[in-house]
Formats: structure tokens, C-alpha cells, sequence
């Protein structure tokens, strides 16, 4: 992978992408001809996760239908982003785009009615966009809900979700993706690695199954392949032709907490501490992008290098002050733009507010430095 440093100057604007690569200007003050170069873009792609509904909500019609994703929120999204002029090339769902967290029938039911929900051409024209779109699964599709008396703990691995995810959702893998194989291929079907241009995704299902042990007679989730997410992470920093690399997964790996970027993945399987993200940043890994956490959240938990992106904003009740989406572009010049565009939650959280146009939320370019403006709401 090709290290790019880069200074930047931008406004507002800077989003306005240029045919042309290069352009002659007279310096009004000097008088100098001066080359100014504009980026062409060369890749796009857009992440979200969190759209399911409450508990509450499951059979409330005016909110969802037999998939439990919120109507409102999903339609609008899908229908946005499939119209946009700078049409992205992939779409990425990050997990609880269903209630699930229950039983294998309901997991089931709501699987199959999402994906019918995402072919519905009357509903939305996100499946007829020709925009790739890669899934992976999060806590409400791979875990239950009991309360075993167990301190901190009442989310269990559900047996038979990872079968029943691979054959309503592996459509939603890509074709020429990596697997995770040896030692650490047992049930982490759902971690894979793939390449669009000149950019290497690393997707991780930070919750999978494990089979109950007597010192885990319920199992435990969330045993993430570790060494071969850094294996091929380093591959890919490696590899001349790949000039980013991205990881994206459910549960992120830093929140931000009175302020602070604080480790907080909530499980044991996504290590705290330092295992993972050291290694992300040594081999330059531009920023880790999740969900989970129902809020829009950007920083760089050490201060510069890589980030991590919390966009749990698609649409389940939490923090989250607007709903929306987040995209970022990759530029020819090596710039890494990202937006996140936004609109008001209603109230209820799954109805509509009248005069609620999008807008954007969060503008940035995404800096090997320091940032000097971390997102939070």
C-alpha cells in the first residue's frame, strides 16, 4: 500500500468533483502562472447500520412490517442514496437491520421479509440502482436475549443463526471476497476480505458463535478471528496496488464517553486493550467504520492516524440526534472525503417530520494527521 501525505486546504465545496485534472491560473497578487490540480473520483461508497425497531414497535404497522426494519427510515434512506448525482458503488449495512435476538423461527421470518423488502421496487429502488451492496451481521442477528443471572451479561450466542444468515444474506457477500480459513475459520463464515479498485475492505462479524464449554455453559459471543484481520490487513498494506484499507464491522471499537475515546466494545471477543487497533494503525489502515451504538460519532482515538466511525444513525431508537447515512469518497489525488448527511428524527422515532429536508451533518477530510475536529453530538 502507497503512503500518501497530503496537505490540505478546503472549504464547503471541496466536494464538487472536476472532469478536468489540471487547470492554468494567473496569480492576481504575483502575477505567476499558477498549475492547480482537481481530483476526478475515483470510488465511493456509503456505510450505516441500526435501522431495526424496538420491542415495542415489532407488530406496530405504522413502524415496520414482518422485517422489523423502520419503514420510514429505511425507505428514505435506500430512495436518497439510489438517486444521488455522485451515485456511491457500494453500500454497507453493519448489522440489527432486524429485531431478531430471540428465537431461530423469528430470526428467520425477519430475514427472509428484509430481503423481500430490499427487491421491492414499489418500496424503494435501492435493489434496481446497480449500487453493490455488502452486509454484515450484528448482535440482534446472531445473539438472544436471557437473562441467565450472570453479572453484565444477558446476550447469548443463538445456535443456528449463522446458517440461517448465510442463506438469506451470503447474496449480500461478495462473490470474489477472501474467507477467513484454518485455525480460525470455525463459524466466522461471515468475516471476509475484498478488493474495489485501489481499496482493501476487511469486513469482521463481531459476534459470532461459539459452542457452550463448561467454563461457558451458554457459549460467548464475539470471538473475532483476530490474527487473520491483522494478516490481512498487512497483506493489503503491502500490496502496491492498494492505496487504502478500510475494517468495518457491527460493534465499534472505541466510543467516545464523557467526551473521551474510550475502548468500549461491549464483549470479549472484540478485544480491548492492545491487540487490534495498534495493529490497524501500523499498517495504515484509514479508519474502522461501525454501528452498534445508536449515534453518528468521529474520531481518532489516539489523536491522528486512524479513525473510527460510528454510523448506528439508520433509524433504531437511541441518542442519536438526526438518522441518515454516511458516505466517503476516494479521490484521485488520494484525498479521502467523507459526509455525513442527516434529517431529524420524529417523534415517535419511525414517523416522518414535515419540512425535514437532508442536510449535511458532518464534512471532513479524512487526514492521516490530527483532525482538528472530532464529531460528536
Amino acid at each position: 500500500m502507497k503512503t500518501k501525505y497530503l496537505i490540505l486546504l478546503f472549504s464547503t465545496s471541496f466536494f464538487i468533483c472536476c472532469t478536468s485534472n489540471k487547470k492554468n491560473k494567473v496569480n492576481k497578487d504575483t502575477k505567476e502562472l499558477v498549475t492547480i490540480t482537481k481530483d476526478s473520483l475515483i470510488y465511493s461508497f456509503v456505510f450505516l447500520g441500526c435501522n431495526r425497531v424496538d420491542r415495542h414497535q415489532e407488530y406496530d404497522t405504522t413502524a415496520t412490517n414482518a422485517s422489523t426494519a423502520n419503514l420510514y427510515v429505511m425507505k428514505r434512506i435506500w430512495n436518497e442514496v439510489a438517486s444521488l448525482d455522485n451515485k456511491p458503488d457500494l453500500f454497507f449495512f453493519l448489522g440489527d437491520m432486524v429485531l431478531g435476538e430471540s428465537t431461530t423461527k423469528k430470526l428467520d421470518s425477519q430475514l427472509k421479509a428484509w430481503v423481500d423488502l430490499y427487491k421491492d421496487t414499489s418500496f424503494s429502488s435501492i435493489s434496481s440502482s446497480g449500487i453493490e451492496t455488502v452486509a454484515v451481521p450484528g448482535n440482534h442477528e446472531m445473539l438472544y436475549y436471557h437473562d441467565y443471572g450472570v453479572k453484565n451479561h444477558d446476550e447469548w450466542p443463538l445456535a443456528g443463526a449463522t446458517d440461517l444468515w448465510m442463506n438469506h444474506m451470503g447474496q449480500f457477500m461478495p462473490k470474489d471476497r477472501d474467507v477467513v480459513t484454518g485455525n480460525d475459520s470455525i463459524n466466522n463464515q461471515m468475516t471476509f476480505a475484498f478488493t474495489r479498485k485501489n481499496i482493501g475492505f476487511v469486513l469482521m462479524n463481531t459476534d459470532t458463535y461459539n459452542t457452550p464449554t463448561s467454563k461457558n455453559p451458554y457459549g460467548l459471543e464475539g470471538q473475532i478471528p483476530t490474527n487473520w484481520i491483522i494478516n490481512k490487513v498487512e497483506e493489503y498494506k503491502n500490496n502496491p496496488s492498494i492505496d487504502h484499507v478500510f475494517v468495518l464491522g457491527h460493534k465499534p471499537y472505541y466510543v467516545f464517553d464523557n467526551g473521551k475515546a474510550t475502548p468500549k466494545t461491549g464483549h470479549k471477543g472484540l478485544p480491548e486493550g492492545p491487540v487490534l487497533w495498534p495493529k490497524l494503525r501500523d499498517n495504515n489502515v484509514i479508519a474502522m467504520l461501525s454501528a452498534h451504538k445508536h449515534d453518528y460519532q468521529r474520531m481518532q482515538p489516539n489523536g491522528d492516524k486512524t479513525y473510527q466511525v460510528i454510523a448506528g444513525n439508520a433509524g433504531s431508537p437511541g441518542e442519536a440526534v438526526f438518522f441518515g447515512y454516511t458516505k466517503i469518497d476516494i479521490m484521485s489525488s488520494g484525498e479521502i472525503q467523507l459526509t455525513s448527511m442527516g434529517f431529524d428524527k420524529g417523534n415517535p422515532y419511525y414517523m416522518a417530520v414535515p419540512k425535514n429536508p437532508t442536510t449535511i451533518r458532518d464534512q471532513t477530510i479524512l487526514t492521516w494527521t490530527k483532525n482538528a475536529n472530532p464529531y460528536s453530538n
